[in-house]
């Protein structure tokens, strides 16, 4: 399944882009510019069939959607969907207990770019997001993941708590964020696992946290009671990973 055409902004998304091997159709660079950074997007575009257009910063604004383009806009082929097979698939390719990451209508941008990236670099084999009202993979979810999302497979989902249902059946359990859980550290968060995050001011729905195995929180000592939802993503992942290096 694909996601509409879309243009990489930055210069961090667009030089993972081109590394990663992603097709890119056209890349638009402003005029004049000749730092180190543009001059290495330069160079690994010209080992593509890349079509590389100088252009007024006008022009480049006027394709930006982020309004943060650094000088440099790729026009990419459409992302694609994984299956959460695949998901799975590159966990044994790998020989690791499979561990992902499940949004439960996250509808940030933002938030969903960040935490791709968080799932990328914690060592996450996927991302799995619903089809209806949450985010999809846009030009701003791209950018804001650093180019995570050219490694990272995305998958989305009709039902939620179905897909939580079957990939129990492949021997994953879950933890989901909420501040009303036993806090993280008091819980085994090791092997085959899903970590599931809700979404921003609601958390995880009713329905899905009944289908989760724990409810884990994170310790807060401050005067407000919630974090960010890519922060706690990050966070519930850094104990996950935590955990799973002390027991190699």
């Amino acid at each position: 399944m694909l996601y509409e055409e879309i243009y990489i902004e930055g210069r961090n998304a667009v030089l993972e882009a081109l590394r990663s091997g992603r097709p890119i159709d056209r890349l638009y660079i402003l005029d004049g510019c000749q730092d180190g950074p543009v001059s290495t997007i330069k160079r690994e575009a010209r080992k593509t069939d890349a079509i590389i257009k100088f252009v007024d910063k006008e022009r480049l604004d006027q394709l930006s959607s982020t309004g943060h383009h650094q000088g440099v806009i790729a026009r990419s082929a459409a992302y694609e969907y994984a299956d959460v097979s695949d998901i799975l698939d590159k966990a044994r390719e790998k020989g690791e207990d499979p561990f992902i990451f499940l949004l439960d209508n996250i509808v940030d941008p933002h938030n969903l770019g960040a935490i791709i990236r968080t799932a990328n670099l914690c060592g996450a084999h996927g991302v799995i997001i619903p089809k209806n009202r949450a985010v999809g993979l846009t030009a701003t979810v791209a950018r804001t993941s650093a180019g995570a999302l050219n490694y990272t497979p995305v998958a989305k989902v009709t039902n939620m708590s179905k897909t939580i249902e079957d990939l129990k059946k492949e021997g994953l359990w879950f933890v989901c964020a909420d501040m009303g859980g036993e806090v993280m550290y008091k819980q085994n968060l090791t092997g085959p696992i899903g970590l599931v995050i809700g979404a921003e001011g609601e958390g995880v729905s009713r329905l899905v946290k009944e289908k989760c195995d724990y409810v884990a929180s994170i310790p807060m000592k401050g005067d407000i009671d919630s974090l960010n939802a890519s922060v706690a993503a990050g966070v519930l992942a850094y104990e996950i990973v935590r955990q799973r290096m002390a027991g190699e």
